[in-house]
């Protein structure tokens, strides 16, 4: 008796998992390769599934890893499934959080202004998420040296808030045949290097970006972009750094006048010591002083 209702179990368990794989596979058809329990619950009577088992046949895909949880009710299909495919990373991290743009390393590393492959995908929003980290560690979620990661599918993602104002410059691009994502533009993308130095090691890093491809830029729109985001060490920095890799911009006067008055700190990364730049009004801590 106790075999033949291990065997019945199994083979509920078995059909439950086969039309959740179904389900899936009909969403994935549909382009649904990201969605909500909603979206599952509409698309069940397709596959001959009632809505009332559609959160339990999600759970055990999640749970044997055919598709991705990314958070409560929304998920995300994998390349294990027919017709399914592997989600995009910027897709996942973006998908979280709505609205929300790639930023910083993964949009420079997108749009071809730096080699290097950021292992952490980093999202800005204007609003605020609740990590796993944030909850006590929970699975799913770490604390790094940047902040608290969210851990999906072996995908890092790094969420960074911004005030409503400074949420501008988004696009959306298509990162491969099925998935178009928001990204902040590449004027977007290179005034945070001077918004948050930091954040890149230091103000070299939007030094050489315009040294190596400020050619490639649209300086008004950056500098529209400084004016825009409103904060005079951004302004100062910025008109700065244009002036210093010696770049023609038309712009700068305007830019000049949103820097002062008042003295800025050129690179907050660095002690505090150096020339005081009076037609930029900030504190030179990064051209070497000249010896007495």
């Amino acid at each position: 008796m106790y075999s033949r209702n291990m065997d019945e179990r199994a083979d509920t368990r078995g059909y439950a998992r086969g039309r959740g794989i179904a389900l899936v596979t009909k969403l994935a058809e549909s382009g649904s390769y990201i969605f909500t329990m909603d979206d599952a619950k509409g698309a069940a009577a397709d596959v001959g599934m009632p809505e009332s088992g559609v959160a339990a046949a999600l759970k055990r895909l999640a749970d044997a890893g055919w598709i991705l949880r990314l958070k409560r009710g929304l998920y995300a299909g994998t390349g294990r499934l027919p017709g399914g495919v592997d989600v995009h990373p910027f897709a996942v991290a973006t998908a979280i959080l709505r609205p929300s743009a790639v930023s910083r390393w993964s949009a420079l590393g997108h749009h071809g202004l730096t080699t290097q492959v950021p292992l952490t995908v980093t999202v800005t929003s204007p609003k605020t998420v609740m990590t796993p980290s944030m909850r006590g560690h929970a699975a799913g979620g770490r604390e790094s040296g940047k902040g608290h990661v969210w851990t999906i599918g072996g995908i890092d993602v790094d969420f960074v808030k911004v005030r409503e104002e400074r949420f501008f410059g988004v696009e959306e691009v298509w990162v491969d045949q099925q998935f178009r994502v928001p990204i902040l533009d590449p004027e977007r993308t290179v005034l945070d290097m001077f918004a948050s130095p930091r954040a890149f090691g230091g103000l070299d890093a939007g030094l050489a970006i315009l040294s190596e491809h400020g050619d490639d830029l649209d300086l008004d729109r950056l500098i529209g972009y400084a004016l825009r985001f409103a904060s005079k060490a951004v302004s100062a920095r910025l008109g700065w750094c244009i002036e210093k890799v010696g770049l023609n911009a038309p712009g700068l006067e305007e830019l000049r006048s949103g820097a002062g008055p008042g003295l800025q700190l050129l690179d907050p990364t660095r002690v505090a010591r150096g020339h005081r730049d009076g037609r930029w009004f900030v504190l030179d801590n990064v051209t070497p002083r000249a010896r007495d």
